[in-house]
């Protein structure tokens, strides 16, 4: 049964978190208006449905059909949970922590750890624990766990793999999109496949989860964006609530968000059997003790 996750109650994750996930299935005209939304929260909460409208160059109807797809059943449900949410602390310490041509050393340390916490931190707030749960699930039952990602997101696929492995779980991580589709082809009904893509849209990473599915795997998407292909790909997914802005693109924010949930996941697999975890760990510590320096 897949757990692909359904359109969120706003209760459920902060309204800006849901928006931000569901950019990319919009279409052009709400679009713009998630820009309005996303470029001032507060001053967008201020504005009549017209004026929001005017502003980006649609009609009410298309801001009407906008809130649907939040969840909200109308325009002032819209107003109220963005004066809400921009009000919360969080939400000022994001505001302008874009990188400017002027800012300075301490301005770019401080606008990298407000968006790398707050990644962290919205992260977990959303993250759907039914979904984590059947992760673990499949994990702590499979004879083989294969992990896909390209770029920025093999990283978080080696993270993944060797810490599973150090637990005593089989992994393998792949970021050669040949030799992902050879382990994709080879999986069977006892294994996990994990697809991770900040995006959900690249295409390497889609096809081999697509195809070790075909084959019987379970398959598990970790991405940003719970409407993206990759997601359509897996039986389960696990979001993430990384900001990225086109400079920022594939930076820390985006694999630190990742990082976290891979850590849930892997943390969670280990509790099943946590003596058996922990004396894995412990045996692996020792074995590679003479290679550190005193």
């Amino acid at each position: 049964m897949s757990t692909t996750p359904q359109p969120l109650d706003v209760a459920d994750a902060p309204l800006l978190v849901r928006l931000r996930g569901i950019v990319p299935s919009l279409t052009p005209a709400e679009e713009r208006v998630a820009a309005q939304v996303l470029a001032d929260a507060r001053r967008a909460s201020d504005l009549t449905i017209t004026e929001l409208a005017q502003e980006a160059k649609t009609s009410e109807t298309t801001v009407l059909r906008f809130c649907k797809r939040l969840g909200l059943k109308g325009y002032p449900q819209l107003r109220l949970a963005l004066a809400a949410e921009s009000a919360m602390p969080r939400e000022q310490r994001m505001a302008g922590s874009d990188i400017s041509a002027s800012d300075t050393i301490d301005d770019i340390i401080a606008k990298v750890a407000t968006v790398d916490s707050s990644a962290v931190e919205e992260t977990a707030q959303q993250l759907d624990r039914d979904a984590l749960t059947a992760a673990v699930d499949a994990v702590a039952r499979a004879t083989r766990v294969d992990v896909y990602g390209i770029g920025a997101s093999a990283t978080v696929g080696a993270d993944l793999q060797q810490k599973l492995h150090r637990i005593g779980v089989v992994s393998f991580a792949w970021n050669d999109p040949h030799i992902a589709l050879t382990s994709a082809t080879l999986l069977t009904k006892q294994d996990v496949a994990i697809g991770i893509s900040h995006s959900g849209s690249t295409s390497e990473t889609i096809e081999s989860l697509a195809v070790a599915r075909q084959h019987g795997a379970r398959t598990i998407a970790v991405t940003n964006f719970p409407l993206s292909p990759l997601a359509k790909s897996a039986d389960i997914v696990l979001t993430t609530a990384a900001r990225e802005n086109s400079l920022r693109s594939g930076a820390t924010a985006s694999r630190i968000a990742a990082l976290t949930v891979v850590d849930c996941l892997y943390i969670a697999v280990a509790q099943r059997d946590l003596r058996r975890a922990r004396k894995a760990v412990a045996d692996s510590r020792k074995a590679v003790a003479s290679h550190h320096i005193a």
